[in-house]
């Protein structure tokens, strides 16, 4: 019996890496992101969490979901609430989403249901049944105590 000692795939990985990949302390320069791939004839219901790419091909059903990017593929469906910073929809989102950077309705895209974002496109034959609000991107501010006292001052001279 010979016992042989092997790479762990880590190293390995970093082994195949060119020097102009990696950081000066070894580290790679590419971060990976968590995705998960719901595939075709997949029917997902319930919580995701720790997400930062969601792609349905499939179904997915859930009460909510925070992400960085969802992508609804062609054929893919996402039923539920969504809170993520870009949105593409390629198949059916029925629900409520929250797209904090930007949302694209492509042309095999439909959305029903309540949708907020900052940038919106909607390519030919793109549908939205519902309501589109459009997030400001001015924060809002408070108005400080001296303000208010100023404005008081002022209205009652």
């Amino acid at each position: 019996m010979s016992l042989s000692t092997s790479r762990s795939p880590s190293l390995a990985a970093r082994a195949r890496q060119r020097p102009s990949d990696l950081h000066h302390d070894g580290r790679p320069k590419h971060n990976f992101s968590r995705t998960l791939v719901i595939h075709r004839g997949i029917h997902i219901q319930g919580v995701v969490q720790d997400v930062e790419k969601l792609v349905v091909e499939g179904t997915m059903e859930t009460d909510h979901l925070t992400a960085k990017e969802l992508v609804i593929a062609h054929g893919g469906r996402f039923q539920g609430t969504a809170d993520i910073e870009v949105a593409e929809i390629s198949g059916i989102l029925d629900g409520e989403l929250t797209a904090k950077a930007s949302l694209q309705v492509c042309a095999t895209g439909r959305l029903n249901g309540n949708a907020a974002c900052r940038r919106l496109q909607v390519e030919d034959g793109g549908e939205i049944s519902g309501k589109i609000e459009m997030l400001s991107t001015i924060p809002q501010t408070k108005i400080s105590k001296e303000d208010e006292t100023d404005n008081e001052h002022e209205s009652q001279e």
